[in-house]
Protein backbone atom coordinates (compact mmCIF):
# COMPACT_ATOMS: atom_id res chain seq x y z
CA UNK A 1 0.00 0.00 0.00
CA UNK A 2 1.34 3.45 -0.94
CA UNK A 3 1.94 5.93 1.86
CA UNK A 4 1.57 9.68 1.58
CA UNK A 5 5.39 9.93 1.49
CA UNK A 6 5.49 7.50 -1.47
CA UNK A 7 2.85 9.56 -3.29
CA UNK A 8 4.86 12.76 -2.80
CA UNK A 9 7.99 11.05 -4.03
CA UNK A 10 6.27 9.54 -7.09
CA UNK A 11 4.68 12.89 -8.01
CA UNK A 12 7.93 14.81 -7.55
CA UNK A 13 9.82 12.20 -9.60
CA UNK A 14 7.27 12.41 -12.43
CA UNK A 15 7.33 16.24 -12.48
CA UNK A 16 11.13 16.21 -12.38
CA UNK A 17 11.47 13.68 -15.19
CA UNK A 18 8.90 15.37 -17.43
CA UNK A 19 10.53 18.77 -16.87
CA UNK A 20 13.97 17.35 -17.61
CA UNK A 21 12.71 15.63 -20.76
CA UNK A 22 11.18 18.89 -22.00
CA UNK A 23 14.37 20.81 -21.25
CA UNK A 24 16.74 18.26 -22.79
CA UNK A 25 14.59 17.39 -25.80
CA UNK A 26 13.69 20.97 -26.65
CA UNK A 27 17.27 22.21 -26.28
CA UNK A 28 18.61 19.37 -28.39
CA UNK A 29 16.00 19.95 -31.11
CA UNK A 30 16.87 23.63 -31.08
CA UNK A 31 20.55 22.95 -31.63
CA UNK A 32 20.05 20.28 -34.25
CA UNK A 33 16.97 21.68 -35.97
CA UNK A 34 16.10 25.30 -35.25
CA UNK A 35 19.54 26.89 -35.31
CA UNK A 36 20.64 25.17 -38.51
CA UNK A 37 17.27 25.22 -40.33
CA UNK A 38 17.97 28.73 -41.57
CA UNK A 39 20.37 27.27 -44.09
CA UNK A 40 17.27 26.58 -46.18
CA UNK A 41 16.49 30.31 -46.39
CA UNK A 42 18.16 32.70 -48.80
CA UNK A 43 18.43 35.87 -46.73
CA UNK A 44 20.90 36.00 -43.80
CA UNK A 45 18.60 38.21 -41.73
CA UNK A 46 15.77 35.71 -42.22
CA UNK A 47 18.06 32.89 -41.09
CA UNK A 48 18.53 34.65 -37.78
CA UNK A 49 14.99 36.04 -37.50
CA UNK A 50 13.32 32.64 -37.93
CA UNK A 51 15.55 30.95 -35.34
CA UNK A 52 15.05 33.84 -32.93
CA UNK A 53 11.28 33.65 -33.37
CA UNK A 54 11.25 29.88 -32.82
CA UNK A 55 13.33 30.14 -29.66
CA UNK A 56 11.13 32.98 -28.41
CA UNK A 57 8.04 30.81 -28.83
CA UNK A 58 9.67 27.82 -27.12
CA UNK A 59 11.26 29.77 -24.24
CA UNK A 60 8.21 29.65 -21.89
CA UNK A 61 7.99 25.86 -22.26
CA UNK A 62 11.75 25.46 -21.86
CA UNK A 63 11.81 27.57 -18.69
CA UNK A 64 8.79 25.67 -17.35
CA UNK A 65 10.77 22.44 -17.86
CA UNK A 66 13.81 23.88 -16.09
CA UNK A 67 11.66 25.18 -13.21
CA UNK A 68 9.98 21.77 -12.88
CA UNK A 69 13.38 20.09 -12.79
CA UNK A 70 14.75 22.41 -10.11
CA UNK A 71 11.64 22.59 -7.91
CA UNK A 72 10.89 18.87 -8.08
CA UNK A 73 14.57 18.24 -7.36
CA UNK A 74 14.21 20.20 -4.12
CA UNK A 75 11.15 18.12 -3.21
CA UNK A 76 12.99 14.87 -4.03
CA UNK A 77 15.86 15.97 -1.78
CA UNK A 78 13.43 16.75 1.03
CA UNK A 79 11.59 13.43 0.66
CA UNK A 80 14.86 11.48 0.42
CA UNK A 81 16.49 13.11 3.47
CA UNK A 82 16.89 9.89 5.46
CA UNK A 83 18.37 8.14 2.44
CA UNK A 84 20.93 10.95 2.04
CA UNK A 85 21.98 10.49 5.66
CA UNK A 86 22.02 6.68 5.65
CA UNK A 87 22.99 5.49 2.19
CA UNK A 88 26.62 5.96 1.23
CA UNK A 89 27.08 7.80 -2.07
CA UNK A 90 23.46 8.95 -2.35
CA UNK A 91 24.18 12.46 -1.04
CA UNK A 92 27.27 12.85 -3.22
CA UNK A 93 25.41 11.92 -6.39
CA UNK A 94 22.46 14.07 -5.32
CA UNK A 95 24.73 17.08 -4.80
CA UNK A 96 26.40 16.52 -8.18
CA UNK A 97 22.96 16.25 -9.79
CA UNK A 98 21.85 19.52 -8.20
CA UNK A 99 25.04 21.24 -9.40
CA UNK A 100 24.46 19.92 -12.92
CA UNK A 101 20.89 21.26 -12.91
CA UNK A 102 21.91 24.73 -11.71
CA UNK A 103 24.86 24.91 -14.13
CA UNK A 104 22.62 23.70 -16.97
CA UNK A 105 20.02 26.37 -16.19
CA UNK A 106 22.76 29.03 -16.18
CA UNK A 107 24.16 27.73 -19.49
CA UNK A 108 20.68 27.77 -21.02
CA UNK A 109 20.18 31.34 -19.83
CA UNK A 110 23.52 32.37 -21.34
CA UNK A 111 22.68 30.71 -24.66
CA UNK A 112 19.37 32.61 -24.68
CA UNK A 113 21.26 35.84 -23.93
CA UNK A 114 23.63 35.19 -26.85
CA UNK A 115 20.63 34.56 -29.12
CA UNK A 116 19.07 37.86 -28.04
CA UNK A 117 22.30 39.72 -28.75
CA UNK A 118 22.51 38.11 -32.22
CA UNK A 119 18.92 39.14 -32.98
CA UNK A 120 19.49 42.70 -31.71
CA UNK A 121 22.73 43.12 -33.67
CA UNK A 122 21.01 41.80 -36.80
CA UNK A 123 18.14 44.27 -36.42
CA UNK A 124 20.65 47.07 -35.97
CA UNK A 125 22.53 46.03 -39.11
CA UNK A 126 19.27 45.98 -41.07
CA UNK A 127 18.38 49.49 -39.85
CA UNK A 128 21.77 50.71 -41.06
CA UNK A 129 21.28 49.02 -44.45
CA UNK A 130 24.21 46.69 -43.78
CA UNK A 131 24.01 43.23 -45.41
CA UNK A 132 23.82 40.31 -42.99
CA UNK A 133 25.58 37.30 -44.43
CA UNK A 134 25.48 34.22 -42.17
CA UNK A 135 25.48 30.48 -42.78
CA UNK A 136 22.76 29.94 -40.17
CA UNK A 137 21.66 31.37 -36.82
CA UNK A 138 24.90 30.43 -35.05
CA UNK A 139 27.47 30.21 -37.86
CA UNK A 140 29.02 33.38 -39.26
CA UNK A 141 30.77 33.70 -42.60
CA UNK A 142 33.81 35.82 -43.35
CA UNK A 143 31.39 38.60 -44.41
CA UNK A 144 29.27 38.58 -41.23
CA UNK A 145 29.44 41.91 -39.36
CA UNK A 146 31.71 41.43 -36.35
CA UNK A 147 29.10 42.56 -33.80
CA UNK A 148 26.93 39.63 -34.97
CA UNK A 149 29.75 37.14 -35.52
CA UNK A 150 31.19 37.53 -32.00
CA UNK A 151 27.86 36.54 -30.43
CA UNK A 152 27.38 33.73 -32.95
CA UNK A 153 30.75 32.28 -31.96
CA UNK A 154 29.76 32.33 -28.29
CA UNK A 155 26.32 30.92 -29.04
CA UNK A 156 27.88 28.14 -31.13
CA UNK A 157 29.53 26.80 -27.96
CA UNK A 158 26.85 27.80 -25.42
CA UNK A 159 24.05 26.07 -27.33
CA UNK A 160 25.63 22.66 -26.66
CA UNK A 161 26.38 23.15 -22.97
CA UNK A 162 22.73 23.32 -21.84
CA UNK A 163 21.63 20.00 -23.40
CA UNK A 164 24.83 18.26 -22.28
CA UNK A 165 24.30 19.35 -18.66
CA UNK A 166 20.56 18.59 -18.84
CA UNK A 167 21.41 15.10 -20.14
CA UNK A 168 23.99 14.59 -17.39
CA UNK A 169 21.36 15.65 -14.86
CA UNK A 170 18.98 13.00 -16.25
CA UNK A 171 21.74 10.37 -16.07
CA UNK A 172 22.50 11.28 -12.44
CA UNK A 173 18.77 11.02 -11.69
CA UNK A 174 18.72 7.53 -13.21
CA UNK A 175 21.57 6.55 -10.93
CA UNK A 176 19.68 7.84 -7.89
CA UNK A 177 16.49 6.02 -8.88
CA UNK A 178 18.47 2.76 -9.21
CA UNK A 179 19.82 3.27 -5.69
CA UNK A 180 16.27 2.77 -4.40
CA UNK A 181 16.46 -0.94 -5.28
CA UNK A 182 16.66 -3.11 -2.17
CA UNK A 183 20.13 -4.48 -2.95
CA UNK A 184 21.56 -1.05 -3.70
CA UNK A 185 19.99 0.38 -0.54
CA UNK A 186 21.44 -2.38 1.62
CA UNK A 187 24.87 -1.99 0.05
CA UNK A 188 24.77 1.79 0.53
CA UNK A 189 23.67 1.56 4.17
CA UNK A 190 26.33 -1.07 4.94
CA UNK A 191 28.91 1.08 3.16
CA UNK A 192 27.99 3.94 5.48
CA UNK A 193 28.01 1.83 8.67
CA UNK A 194 31.03 -0.39 8.07
CA UNK A 195 34.49 1.11 7.57
CA UNK A 196 36.37 0.16 4.41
Amino acid sequence: MLTMQDDKHAMAQAVHDLGSALWFGGSTMGVVGVNSAGRDLKDGSDRIRVASSAWGRFAPAQWAGIAATLLAGIQLTRVGGRRIALQKGFGTVGAAKAALAVAGAAATAYAAYCGKRIADATAEAERMGEPVDVTDATTPTERTPERIAKWQRQQRVAQFVGPVLAGANIAAGSHLVQSYRAGATAKGVLGRLLPN
